[in-house]
């Protein structure tokens, strides 16, 4: 039967654990200069529906270092973008590869593609979810504070699919999520009710940045203006104005506090440049970890 990684919804603690363990076999290998071509001969499918760096790179650089092929499918050079079906496209594209990555904009799209496809299908971003993000984000954590149990993580800013997608997390495993929002900006609705329904007691939702970040060991955010939320832009800037890590929000943190952010950033607005740059940023550590964690998802659903 074949995997899919739509989001965290139908994970168990030992997937993340298989991820984990693979990531870090995959990553020394890397560092070693070790032959690790597992896939070779296997082809990944990468359609996107929004622009993209790490994620491209990262899948396309890792299906390489893996011995496979990764395909670039723009949907407004593919016949997605003149009305094929995603049924359609998702039968006939099980024909040719071994695998589908798909970012988009609707959660729905990707579970039609898994639906129909018999291949395994990768979420690589949807305005509602981003596991691939969070899965990199975690093994960092793992990396700096050797496990993320009773870890607190503070996200600060849009409820947005980061936001969804560490929720999704904390569900599943034992660390603390405390998340700071404007109002009208929460997480989704729906995804807050699962987590209060399996009784987890580790997301807690705040208005006050300063709350949420107390004795944090992880800072976290990401930009106030998503893509397809451009016409927003000056309002959210408004709204979010308290809503920016910096020194003295870092200051409330724990000493060893980490500060993270899935980039890009805009400086100056959910961060400020001394502290993304700074000594507790582990930034360019979490986005090297996107490439290593996705190659562990690769070998393990191709």
């Amino acid at each position: 039967m074949k995997k899919d990684l739509l989001g965290f919804a139908e994970m168990k603690p030992a997937d993340f654990e298989e991820i984990w363990q693979r990531t870090a076999r995959l990553k020394k290998m890397l560092k070693e200069g070790r032959e690790h071509a597992s896939l070779q001969g296997k082809t990944l499918g990468m359609i996107f529906d929004k622009s993209s760096t790490r994620t491209r790179i990262s899948f396309e650089v890792g299906m390489y270092q893996l011995g496979g092929i990764a395909l670039f499918l723009n949907s407004r050079d593919t016949q997605i973008g003149r009305g094929e079906t995603l049924a359609d496209s998702a039968r006939m594209m099980s024909c040719y590869l071994n695998g589908i990555m798909i970012r988009t904009f609707a959660q729905e799209s990707v579970e039609e593609l898994a639906r129909y496809a018999s291949i395994p299908v990768i979420n690589g971003l949807t305005d509602l979810l981003h596991p691939c993000q969070i899965l990199a984000d975690l093994f960092t954590i793992r990396e700096k504070k050797g496990s993320c149990e009773g870890v607190k993580v503070a996200y600060i800013g849009d409820g947005n699919n980061i936001a969804n997608s560490w929720i999704e997390a904390a569900t599943c495993l034992p660390f603390e999520l405390a998340l700071a929002c404007p109002e009208g900006y929460d997480p989704d609705c729906r995804i807050m009710a699962e987590n209060k329904k399996v009784g987890k007691e580790r997301v807690r939702l705040y208005r006050d940045p300063f709350d949420a970040t107390r004795d944090a060991d992880v800072l976290y955010t990401d930009v106030w203006t998503s893509m397809g939320q451009e016409a927003e832009s000056q309002e959210r800037k408004t709204i979010f104005t308290n809503y920016q890590i910096n020194r003295k929000l870092l200051g409330v943190a724990k000493k060893d506090a980490i500060v993270m952010h899935c980039l890009p950033a805009h400086r100056g607005e959910e961060i400020t440049a001394d502290v993304i740059d700074g000594s507790q940023s582990v930034v360019i550590d979490e986005a090297e970890n996107r490439l290593h964690v996705q190659k562990a998802i690769l070998e393990i659903l191709i």
